[in-house]
């Protein structure tokens, strides 16, 4: 369940280097700018002079929930003009303004350069062997080299890959919104709650039950998926439709302008988009269980009042130390891991491995490794594992295999 086209519907092309000290190092160098970009000409162009030219720069990391950026321009030039005797090469000149972001990259972190569809360019910046590197490589299907030359691809002819779940998650992280179609149970829903959300789980219900095809004890991963997909459509166009009415009264007392009620809007907007996606995942995955028949506990609490997302088979059985810990099983539930996964360990101390089930595509080697070493097991639907190393992908568990490993401790027939 995709309907929102193929990459080249946003970008024309995209590539990536690894960068050099003297590109981002200001104790190396006070060039500002950005070397062995000269094949991004092709989406750029070959201007006889220096041209200005959108660029939104970006520095994005595993720690911080949300990209800094800024938009400002670039100059687009040749350096060697004055070397006519030499083959041209072209530079991205970056002005002082970005420094702020530009300068969170060190030497050997990576730069994306990417031409929108709409002819504007995202510098973008991230630590080397970080997850968002390594989700940004598999959504533009492009390798590093190890000369400190971009490597690109044109988008625009090729199609690009197809706007699925992960890369969609991914798009949201650069803030671009796929484009979308009104979902068809979208006048049901306002049909039954009006133009107002109603409360996630009865949100999140409607999603399943309108949506046919599905098959939560056959296909538990294509079914996580296609409710969170199915959700997700009906969440964005409703609120498109709700921003739109609230934007047609404006923003404007008596005093003038109502900055303060336009700020506290849009960040209403943003906060719940998050909050809901989470709550969205937490409920059906609810479902997914219930539809296996599995005994289990949501927010259940254990040592020092922590609470589990979900317990198998229960917190009675779970404060029992005679019940066999190799009956228990806790599932942590969170939508993007970031650095958050590490807030799974401190939750049922009796556990010791512990499960964290998650959307996110393309998580970096480094983090799946320490997760290993810490006695953690990542879950996630099964059409997501593609975006991983192969050498990672062993090690997953989809929701099928989570379930069947429940199951197989004792935790089924019986729900509590």
């Amino acid at each position: 369940m995709s309907g929102h086209g193929f990459l080249s519907k946003y970008f024309v092309g995209a590539g990536a280097k690894v960068l050099r000290g003297t590109e981002v190092d200001p104790k190396v160098s006070h060039g500002h700018e950005f070397q062995g970009v000269d094949v991004f000409r092709a989406f750029v162009g070959t201007p006889a002079d220096r041209e200005k030219i959108p660029v939104t720069y970006t520095w994005i990391d595993d720690c911080e929930d949300d990209p800094i950026r800024l938009s400002l321009t670039g100059s687009w030039y040749n350096s060697r003009k004055r070397q006519p005797h030499r083959t041209a090469e072209y530079r991205l000149y970056y002005p002082a303004a970005s420094e702020s972001v530009v300068y969170r990259a060190s030497a050997g972190d990576t730069l994306f350069l990417c031409m929108t569809a709409q002819r504007h360019v995202l510098a973008i910046l991230c630590p080397a062997g970080s997850s968002i590197e390594q989700q940004l490589l598999w959504l533009f299907g492009l390798a590093l080299t190890g000369d400190y030359e971009l490597s690109q691809r044109d988008i625009g002819s090729e199609g690009g890959r197809d706007v699925d779940f992960a890369a969609r998650v991914i798009l949201d992280v650069l803030g671009i919104e796929p484009e979308g179609v009104e979902p068809p149970a979208f006048e049901r829903l306002v049909r039954k709650f009006g133009l107002a959300f109603p409360s996630t789980a009865k949100f999140s219900k409607f999603a399943r039950d309108s949506l046919s095809g599905v098959d939560p004890v056959g296909s538990p991963d294509e079914a996580l998926l296609s409710w969170m997909e199915h959700e997700e459509a009906l969440f964005r166009f409703m609120e498109r439709e709700i921003v739109a009415d609230r934007l047609k009264t404006g923003f404007f007392d008596d005093s003038g302008a109502d900055v303060e009620g336009f700020l506290k809007f849009s960040l209403g907007v943003q906060n719940r988009r998050k909050s809901r996606a989470g709550y969205a995942f937490g409920h059906h995955t609810e479902a997914i269980l219930q539809a296996h028949n599995l005994r289990y506990k949501r927010e259940a609490t254990t040592e020092k009042r922590n609470a589990a997302d979900f317990l198998f088979p229960g917190e009675e059985e779970y404060a029992n130390t005679s019940y066999p810990v190799s009956g228990l099983t806790m599932l942590g539930v969170k939508t993007t891991c970031k650095d958050r996964w590490r807030q799974v360990l401190a939750e049922a101390n009796r556990i010791s491995e512990k499960h964290l089930l998650t959307l996110e595509p393309a998580i970096s080697r480094a983090q799946t490794t320490e997760m290993q070493a810490q006695n953690l097991r990542l879950v996630l639907p099964y059409g997501l594992h593609g975006t991983y190393h192969a050498d990672q992908q062993p090690w997953l568990l989809s929701v099928t295999d989570f379930l069947d490993l429940v199951q197989n401790r004792g935790s089924g027939d019986v729900l509590l």
